[in-house]
Order: structure tokens, then sequence, then C-alpha cells
């Protein structure tokens, strides 16, 4: 008898389990369900790593088209012929926040000679523009939260899911290395370009 009861009172137990479990997968809270979602409102964190591509090596040129911040359309044509340092971001990512003054530094360490686009993968284009006056970035982001296709198209290059990322794309508009992770120094991305800017000559 206390057998039977012990028994079904293991299997009350399990059930119970079994049932809080699935509510756990089918919650809509979560970094899972938002990239489900598509809104990206989360960001997966990754420790600090930068990928350099030999030459003969590098991913194809990277095909995209979106619209700026400012309203403007853009796409890799626009950038054709200069080395273009492009950074995923948005405006409450914490390591986002963290790294915005190496970019700033970087890009005025190379004026006109090197191209930055921020493209932001959450926020509507007035928190972009309030995060770019707070921090004194200069160059534009494309809003990507709606299509999320210039994310898309760097999908090969940078996971999806990993904010913030930086690829820095030849002259060409070929990868010549990607950093996964919020930048901690600006010389180290400064190196990257100089060495774009060198395959580039």
């Amino acid at each position: 008898m206390r057998r039977t009861t012990k028994a079904a009172a293991s299997l009350a137990a399990a059930l119970m389990l079994a049932v809080g479990l699935s509510a756990c997968s089918n919650s809509n809270d979560g970094l899972a369900q938002q990239y489900r979602d598509g809104d990206s409102k989360g960001y997966i964190a990754a420790d600090f790593a930068v990928h350099e591509y030999k030459t003969g090596d590098q991913p194809k040129a990277v095909t995209f088209d979106g619209t700026l911040d400012d309203g403007t359309k853009v796409s890799n044509e626009t950038y054709a012929g200069k080395v273009t340092v492009v950074n995923f971001w948005w405006a409450a990512c914490a390591p986002c926040r963290e790294e915005a003054p190496v970019l700033k530094k970087a890009d005025a360490a190379f004026g006109d000679d090197v191209a930055f686009l921020g493209v932001n993968t959450y926020d509507q284009a007035a928190t972009a523009e309030s995060f770019a006056k707070e921090f004194g970035i200069t160059y534009p982001s494309i809003i990507d939260v709606q299509t999320k296709s210039v994310t898309t198209a760097f999908a090969g290059v940078v996971p999806l899911s990993a904010t913030p990322s930086t690829v820095i794309l030849d002259a060409d508009g070929r990868p010549t290395a990607r950093i996964v992770g919020a930048i901690p120094d600006a010389s180290i991305l400064e190196s990257l370009i100089k060495t774009a800017l060198g395959a580039s000559s």
C-alpha cells in the first residue's frame, strides 16, 4: 500500500514537472521568443573575438540595401570603392554603449578615407538619432528593425544573435575582418582598418 502511494506521488510529481517545463518552453518571455518574433530586443552577449580573413579566403562581397535614420536610401553601391566599417547595434544594448566612444575615435582617426555605417537592429530612427547625439556619433545608421534585410545580408559573416558585431569591408565590399562583441580599444579597430586599406591600395 505504501509502495503504491509512493509510486502515485512520484508519478504526480513527474507530471507536474513536465507541465512546468512545457510552460517554460511556450513562454512569450525571453530571448528565444524575441528572436522568433524577429524583434531582436534582447542580445546574446559574446566574448570579444576578432577574425581576420586571409587573402583569397575572404567571403564574397556583401550586397545590401536599406534606409538611413534620416530617410536616405543606401546600398552597398553607396560605399563602393571605399573601406567601410559596418557596426551592428541598438541603443539600450549595454556593450553597444560601451563601445560607442571607441567607434567615434576610430571614425575621427580616418576621416573621409574610411566610411563608417551603423546598422540598428531594434530601434526606430528617433531613438538611433538620440543615441548618436548622446555619444557624438556623426556617421549614419541603417534602421533595420522592420525588414532585417541588412542583418540577414551579413548572416554568413557574423552571427545574427551577437550584438554588437562589427565587419570591415574592403573597397570591393568583401569582408577583411569581423569582430564579435564590444570592441575594447580603438587601437584594435584602427589596426584592422589599416590592414584593409593596405589590401585595397
